[in-house]
C-alpha cells in the first residue's frame, strides 16, 4: 500500500551515483556462495529450491537425500539468470518424485554451502492437520528500513543494529517453524522502490534499488530456504518508484515487475493435474494448467487444501497497475486478454471437495478493508468467480494491518455467518512490517469482526479436519494471539457451483 509521505514521492528520481551510498551487502569471495535461498512447490510430489550466486553457474546443481549425512541424489539444471541492473543471477533447480510429508536434506552445490533441510508436501487428499501463515507487506529492515513499534508516526530508525534481531515477523517465523508447514505471501516484498525515503539514497536510485532486494531476500532467506515459500505479485514489485506516469524513466530491469519474474519465475507451480475420478474436473485442471503463468496466477494443492494464487494488480479490466490503470505504473500485460480470469474459472471449477475439502485464494489488494478505498476493479473482476466456486477463505493484504471478515459476497454479510457459509470468508495479512508504517483501522464495517494496526502481526490458517479451518491472527513481537476464529464447512457437494 502506498504511503502518505507527499513530499517523499516529488523527490528527484533515479539521480546520477556521484555520492552512491547504497546499502549493499558484501559480494562474497567465493562468487559461487548461493544467497537469498527459496522454496516453492512446483508440483504434485516436488519442490523448486531457488537461490541467488554473484555469478553465472554453467549448471546449477542441488544434492538431496532424506538424511544429512547422504545426499544420494542430484538435480541439475540450466537456469542461472540476470537482469541489467541486477549485481546476481538467480537460479532454479526443480527436485522431483518427492516422498510425501517427508524431510529431505539438500545441499547447493557451491564449494562454500551448507547442509538445509526442508518438509516435502503433503499429498493431495492427505487430512492430517496442518497450519499455514500468511505473511503480506514486508520491507527490508535495517539502514533501508524501520522499526515500526506502533503507527505510522512512531517509527524507530535501527542503523547499526543486525537487522535480524529488529525484525519481529521474521523472528517469530524462525521461533515458531514447527508450528507451520508452509508460508503464503501475495505481494510486497523488500519496497525497494521506496529507497527514497532514506536521504542516503537519493544521489543512487538505481544501485539503491538492488541493494534493498539483496538486504531484504538475505533476510527472509533463513525462513524461505527452510519452508516452502510461495509469491505473488504486489504493486510493489511492479517499478524503480511509485510516482505514477514516470515507470519510463526507471532503468531496463527496475521496471514491469522484472525482479519479481526472475526471481520467482522458475520456482512456482502451474496447476496440479486432478486425481478426481470425474471427467470434467480432469479436463478443467488440464486446462488451468495451459492457462497459468507463474509466478503471476497459478494454483498448487498440499494436502486439504487447494490453493490459488491471483494477481490483482495486471491482466483484467481496470486494473491498477496495469496499462491505464489507476496507478500509473503501465504494466504488464502478462498474458492475453481474459487468460487470468479463464485460469481462475478453470482451476476453481476443478475442485474436487472429496480430495481437496479447502479451497482458498490469495491476492494483493483488498475489496473488503476498514480503511477504505478497496480495490473495486478487483471486486468485479474476480468476486463473481469466488462465490460461484464456494471459495471458503480469501487472504489479501496490501493494508497495512490485520483485519477479519464475517463471509461475505457482494458488500452483504452470509446470515449463517461462520457455520457452513455460501460465501467467503476473507482476512487482511498486511501487518507484518515495513518502511511505510502501520495503517490506520479507519472507519468500520458492519460485517468486519476484527481490526489491528498497533503492533506487526501476521496470520496462521490451521486446517484442522476437512470441515474446520481456524485463523489466528499473531502479534510478531510476543507470539499473542490477538484473534480467533473457526470458520465451519459442511463440504458435501463434490463441486461446487451456485
Amino acid at each position: 500500500m502506498v504511503n502518505v509521505f507527499t513530499s517523499a514521492k516529488g523527490l528527484p528520481v533515479l539521480a546520477g551515483c556521484v555520492f552512491a551510498a547504497a546499502s549493499y551487502p558484501l559480494i562474497p569471495a567465493d562468487l559461487t556462495t548461493p544467497v537469498q535461498q527459496r522454496l516453492a512447490i512446483n508440483g504434485p510430489n516436488s519442490v523448486a529450491i531457488g537461490w541467488n550466486t554473484y555469478k553465472e553457474l554453467d549448471q546449477p546443481c542441488v544434492q538431496y537425500g532424506t538424511s544429512s549425512n547422504a545426499l544420494t541424489q542430484q538435480a541439475c539444471s540450466a537456469s542461472s539468470v540476470t537482469y541489467a541492473t541486477s549485481r546476481t543471477y538467480s537460479n532454479a533447480v526443480t527436485l522431483t518424485g518427492l516422498s510425501p510429508a517427508t524431510t529431505y536434506y539438500y545441499k547447493i552445490v557451491s564449494t562454500n554451502s551448507s547442509v538445509e533441510h526442508f518438509f516435502s508436501p503433503r499429498v493431495a487428499g492427505d487430512t492430517t492437520p496442518f497450519a499455514l501463515n500468511a505473511v503480506i507487506d514486508m520491507g527490508v529492515y535495517g539502514v533501508d528500513g524501520y522499526t515500526i513499534q506502533m503507527d505510522q508516526t512512531k517509527r524507530d530508525t535501527i542503523p547499526t543494529i543486525d537487522p535480524s534481531l529488529n525484525h519481529t515477523t521474521i523472528y517469530q517465523l524462525a521461533n515458531t517453524v514447527d508450528d507451520y508447514e508452509f508460508i503464503v505471501h501475495p505481494g510486497d516484498f523488500a519496497y525497494a522502490d521506496d529507497w527514497f525515503y532514506k536521504a542516503k539514497n537519493l544521489l543512487d536510485g538505481e544501485d539503491a534499488f538492488q541493494a534493498i532486494l539483496e538486504q531484504f531476500y538475505s533476510q527472509l532467506s533463513p525462513i524461505s530456504g527452510r519452508k516452502v515459500y510461495m509469491a505473488s505479485p504486489g504493486n510493489h514489485e511492479a517499478a524503480c518508484q511509485e510516482i505514477p506516469y514516470t515507470t519510463g524513466l526507471c532503468p531496463a530491469g527496475q521496471k514491469n515487475f522484472t525482479d519479481f519474474m526472475t526471481r520467482f519465475g522458475d520456482t512456482m507451480s502451474t496447476a496440479f493435474p486432478s486425481t478426481s475420478a470425474a471427467e470434467a474436473a480432469r479436463v478443467n485442471a488440464n486446462k488451468a494448467q495451459m492457462l497459468a503463468n507463474p509466478p503471476f496466477w497459478y494454483s498448487f494443492e498440499y494436502g486439504m487444501v487447494h490453493f490459488v494464487m491471483i494477481n490483482t494488480e495486471t491482466d483484467f479490466d481496470d486494473a491498477p497497475d496495469g496499462q491505464g490503470g489507476s496507478a500509473g505504473l503501465n504494466s504488464g500485460p502478462f498474458g492475453v486478454p481474459d487468460q487470468q480470469l479463464e485460469f481462475l474459472e478453470a482451476d476453481l471449477a476443478s475442485v474436487d471437495r472429496s480430495v481437496t475439502p479447502w479451497l482458498l485464494v490469495g491476492g494483493h489488494r483488498p475489496w473488503y478493508t476498514t480503511g477504505g478505498g478497496g480495490c473495486d476493479p478487483c471486486q468485479a473482476a474476480f468476486e463473481p468467480l469466488l462465490y460461484q466456486y464456494g471459495v471458503d477463505l480469501a487472504i489479501f493484504g496490501h493494508v497495512h494491518n490485520s483485519q477479519r471478515f464475517q463471509p461475505v459476497y457482494n458488500n452483504m454479510a452470509d446470515p449463517k455467518g461462520m457455520n457452513d457459509p455460501a460465501a467467503p470468508m476473507y482476512i487482511v495479512a498486511g501487518g507484518a512490517g515495513n518502511i511505510e508504517g502501520l495503517s490506520f483501522v479507519g472507519s468500520n464495517l458492519s460485517f468486519n469482526s476484527f481490526a489491528y494496526a498497533d503492533d506487526f502481526s501476521y496470520a496462521k490458517v490451521s486446517f484442522l479436519d476437512p470441515n474446520n479451518l481456524q485463523v489466528d491472527f499473531i502479534r510478531s513481537a510476543t507470539g499473542e494471539v490477538l484473534d480467533t476464529s473457526v470458520l465451519y464447512k459442511s463440504h458435501t457437494e463434490q463441486f461446487v457451483v451456485q
